[in-house]
């Protein structure tokens, strides 16, 4: 695996804070994405009471935020059609494009596009998904949507290995259901895009114990999938970063993994004093096929979208450690 020393100088790592979202508590897992030139941030879950080992239940919302300049005020009174969170948004030229998701009871298919025009939020459908997903992860390559793993259902066992696409530019968009990566099924990955390919680093690989609950092996393993010629394998992650904020920010041509969950603590206790994920940057060189690790970020976070904003990498909200949400807005300046 090779690793190449820290060298975060050369990338002018310059984090900055933009205005909390609305929400006191935070969210994590929105939905997020760029349309009529405003940051969106809709849905998402979080504990508003209690932690979940204090008895605490999961609430999950349907407010769409948005923010029409960084240093403007949130936007608020907009709402999606349902509670939701753990889907995958990917911003396009048509508007940001939300897939999937789920709530307390059921995985969805839908998808749906959400656009900022004349002051408020418009939502048009979208073609359904071949099946149910959540916890997936994906990107935009050109005019080509592709998404990557997942779960199917709230009591999966075993992740998905799938691997679709949608040509917005078709002239009857389908999802297209592509060969899938040779290695594990995964959920929470993290995606990419370089170069005209897309990218699937780490994630969390499940598998049922001898009572079927789901037990997570968390994954360092990288693919590269080039359109028109498939997948191929790349080099391992230094460190598993399930769940860290996707898509990967580009910057330099290299390709920057945020934080994220490497699984070591999974079992910490007290749960109340978990330190939280590792802060590291993790930068992926697609041309060397090597990582280098570029120290910490300010961010200890998983479940967080990745949004270009006005040449900026926008992570809003998240799971700041296990359990605890944040409203915290952090942007990586472009270089």
């Amino acid at each position: 695996m090779p690793v190449a020393p820290a060298q975060s100088d050369t990338l002018n790592l310059n984090w900055k804070q933009l205005p909390p979202a609305p929400d006191r508590v935070g969210l994590a897992a929105p939905f997020a994405g760029v349309s009529g030139d405003a940051l969106i941030l809709a849905g998402g879950a979080n504990f508003p009471s209690k932690m979940p080992w204090e008895g605490g239940q999961k609430a999950w919302h349907d407010s769409i935020y948005v923010l029409t300049e960084p240093t403007g005020a949130w936007l608020s009174g907009f709402k999606l059609s349902r509670p939701l969170a753990y889907g995958v948004s990917v911003t396009t030229r048509e508007g940001v494009v939300c897939a999937g998701g789920a709530d307390a009871r059921e995985h969805f298919r839908e998808v749906f596009l959400l656009r900022w025009v004349g002051g408020r939020v418009e939502s048009k459908p979208l073609p359904r998904l071949p099946r149910p997903m959540a916890n997936g992860c994906g990107a935009r390559v050109g005019g080509t949507v592709y998404l990557a793993g997942g779960t199917g259902r709230p009591d999966a066992t075993n992740a998905l290995k799938v691997f679709w696409s949608l040509d917005l530019a078709a002239a009857n968009p389908q999802w297209r259901e592509l060969e899938p990566w040779s290695g594990p099924a995964r959920m929470l990955a993290v995606a990419g895009v370089c170069d005209g390919d897309f990218f699937l680093f780490s994630g969390v690989e499940l598998n049922p114990d001898p009572a079927g609950k789901p037990v997570r092996h968390y994954l360092k393993d990288a693919y590269r999938f080039t359109p028109g010629k498939g997948w191929r394998p790349i080099c391992d992650l230094p460190r598993a970063a399930a769940a860290a904020p996707s898509p990967a920010i580009l910057r330099q041509g290299q390709l920057l993994v945020v934080s994220g969950d490497n699984g070591k603590l999974v079992n910490f206790e007290p749960k109340s004093a978990h330190p939280g994920f590792p802060r590291e940057v993790l930068a992926y060189d697609p041309h060397g096929d090597a990582w280098r690790e570029l120290g910490d970020s300010p961010l200890s976070r998983a479940c967080a979208p990745v949004v270009s904003w006005q040449g900026r990498a926008v992570i809003p909200n998240g799971e700041a450690r296990p359990g605890y949400r944040t409203s915290e807005v952090w942007v990586l300046d472009s270089p």
